[in-house]
């Protein structure tokens, strides 16, 4: 391991472009990266050069029988210096006229003999992409000793001195038996192959295999197989324009490393350590909303840890990262299947905040994890529809089948968070496709009308271009934020409020939807203060204290008879910037029923049962809508309550 702690930086760059292609050069491993068929030209380590003969792979086929030839087209080096280097590799598979696009992410770091290799397939054809197999293989050139191993919590190995065949599948049945009682998105355990012959071995581990199931590792005297996807196991279906990345790591070794070592190695890949800021660093350096608490109340903190911490986990390729929404599909809205949550309400930025405010490192690999399931699964990779590609599709059976694009169901935080953190630029281009799509939709004809659409939908669309401004400092993303708010105002002088159609014959207040307005276009006002946006927000803030709260103090979910049910928090950040604006405490005194309220609902156990549904292995909790659409809302009125000196638990 590297000492970052004092001494001379480091010098130099690891990655360099060569040939048509990219080496690497960390001191402890020299990869040889080209175009065509191999990817890997050679790789040197431990005095042992491997040859571009001995990797094969991605090779992909479908359940149509098709197999497809991968085929890399280009290398651009992303990262480079000189304690890390990153190049991604664009290619095909290609199959007659058939093409399947993928992106290969190889890093390598300062004076480790090991590389990881990140593939990611996207389904660039108009149909349904029904993988049969997916797989890399290493092929040795002198007879090895072969094992295979996994974890839970002590690491159970498959051995062979004379390598006669080993194999270890993950499938949804082995999941389904197998108890584990770790935060599975921080870990769930190692699962490697290794081939070692009298001069060195190579192990490969797939990162956080159990959780992406089906996955599988083989190996013989003749080599190693590594499986994302293993033939006649489960059924994966892309749908078109979705992609998904998986990683593994390959480490170079020599003779004589023992197998608890290599398990040592994977283990720590699998759950890497992170650098850690005092949530003090990220108060001072306001760049985030102000979550942060001096007199924390121990009740409410408690409530939200459950809040955040209790919710369902669903194992799976193209599920693990997101969860069901229990409302949408118990509603029937998939038809009697799951309606996947698809990240409504940024579950990935309302556990950013989490972390930064409390330094609890589970809350950061949530983030990860539903940053990545959201970006590959959950954005449109491909269509020939602009007001398609590149957009997030609203919550939707399968992800994405029956779905559509619109503002109110489109977000960029989490992944700028994403970015941020991990540095990995995938996250930004996501986020600024999505804010494309955002700036496309706003000009189509669906929003010439006033009054024709809820408050959210425009709502929803300022923050993302708010947000893609602060990111980018580049003011065409405020271009069309000016003309959302003289929408609202026209809006708001039709009617005399903001109004939405609900039944054919009425048009009403839609509390959560105002909030949602109300919580937006502060974002704009802090950026360009206005009066008349001052005007409007305190206005409507007004306006749902007076015209939408029961007898109870409560406020609700919208103005007809029919559904005058309490609400959700999110109307908690609206009086709390009532209060940011006048330093009224009225504002945050009439939202103290409702934060009891939230305070008084009950959050289920983190549940152990688990169930198979399709392609998913579906640990049941909450949806994880319930943390995005509530902590960051309760945590702001918290926080502005608290320092106002109300008294929130009675």
């Amino acid at each position: 391991y590297l000492d970052f702690t004092g001494g001379e930086p480091a010098k130099g760059e690891i990655a360099t472009y060569a040939e048509g292609g990219v080496t690497f050069d960390t001191d402890a491993l020299y990869v040889d990266l080209g175009i065509g068929e191999h990817f890997i030209k050679s790789v040197t380590a431990n005095g042992i050069t491997y040859s571009q003969d001995q990797f094969t792979g991605p090779m992909l086929s479908d359940k149509d029988g098709h197999s497809f030839v991968p085929q890399v087209d280009r290398w651009e080096i992303v990262e480079n210096g000189g304690i890390c280097g990153i190049a991604k590799g664009y290619g095909s598979q290609l199959c007659g006229d058939i093409k399947v696009d993928f992106e290969l992410k190889i890093t390598a770091y300062k004076s480790r003999p090991e590389m990881e290799v990140a593939y990611t397939i996207i389904n660039t054809t108009y149909d349904v992409l029904k993988i049969d197999e997916l797989y890399f293989k290493y092929n040795t050139l002198a007879p090895s000793m072969s094992c295979v191993a996994q974890s839970n919590y002590a690491t159970s190995y498959k051995k062979s001195d004379d390598g006669e065949p080993v194999e270890i599948v993950i499938d949804d049945k082995m999941l389904l038996y197998h108890g584990n009682e770790h935060m599975a998105e921080v870990f769930y355990g190692t699962f490697f192959a290794d081939c070692t012959d009298k001069n060195g071995g190579v192990c490969a581990s797939i990162y956080q295999a159990q959780q992406n199931y089906p996955k599988a590792v083989y190996a013989d005297k003749d080599g190693m197989k590594i499986s994302l996807v293993p033939k006649d196991v489960g059924c994966i279906e892309m749908q078109s324009g979705m992609a998904r990345q998986q990683r593994i790591l390959l480490r170079f070794h020599s003779a004589d490393e023992s197998y608890e070592d290599l398990s040592n190695y994977t283990t720590l890949y699998q759950m890497p350590d992170y650098v850690r800021l005092a949530p003090q660093v990220y108060k001072d350096a306001d760049i985030f909303e102000d979550v942060f608490i001096d007199n924390i109340i121990k009740p409410i903190e408690r409530k939200l840890m459950l809040l955040g911490d209790n919710h369902a986990r669903c194992y799976g390729m193209l599920n693990w990262g997101d969860a069901p929404d229990p409302g949408y599909s118990q509603q029937g809205r998939g038809g009697g299947g799951s309606v996947w949550t698809n990240n409504e309400y940024d579950f990935s930025h309302a556990c950013t905040l989490m972390y930064i405010r409390t330094g609890q490192r589970r809350f950061l690999d949530y983030m990860y994890v539903s940053s990545r399931h959201w970006m590959d699964i959950d954005v449109c990779h491909f269509s020939d529809d602009p007001l398609v590609y590149g957009g997030q599709w609203e919550h939707a059976l399968k992800h994405i089948v029956g779905s559509h694009m619109a503002c109110s169901h489109e977000w960029v935080d989490g992944l700028l968070d994403y970015y941020h953190f991990s540095g990995d630029e995938d996250a930004y281009l996501a986020a600024y496709g999505i804010a494309q799509n955002v700036v496309g939709l706003l000009e189509s004809p669906q929003f010439t009308a006033y009054g024709a659409l809820h408050a959210r939908e425009t709502g929803w669309a300022l923050r993302t271009l708010v947000d893609m401004y602060k990111e980018t400092n580049d003011k065409k993303w405020l271009d069309k934020c000016e003309w959302i708010v003289e929408h609202f105002e026209s809006w708001e002088k039709k009617y005399g409020f903001w109004l939405a159609p609900y039944t054919d014959n009425a048009v009403i207040r839609v509390t959560f939807m105002i909030a949602v307005a109300i919580t937006s276009l502060i974002r704009y006002y802090r950026i360009s203060p206005q009066e008349k946006i001052k005007g409007m927000i305190l206005r409507a803030v007004d306006d749902l204290i007076e015209n939408c709260r029961t007898e109870m103090g409560t406020f609700f979910y919208k103005e007809l008879p029919s559904l005058q049910k309490v609400t959700n928090p999110n109307v908690l950040e609206a009086l709390a910037i009532g209060y940011e604006l006048t330093g009224d405490k009225k504002y945050l005194e009439a939202g103290v029923d409702q934060f009891q309220h939230w305070m008084d609902e009950y959050i289920p156990p983190l549940s152990i049962a688990k169930r198979i549904e399709g392609d998913a292995l579906i640990n049941e909790g909450l949806g994880t809508k319930s943390f995005a659409q509530e902590f960051p809302p309760v945590a702001l009125y918290y926080k502005a309550a608290t320092e106002a000196g109300i008294e929130l638990i009675k």
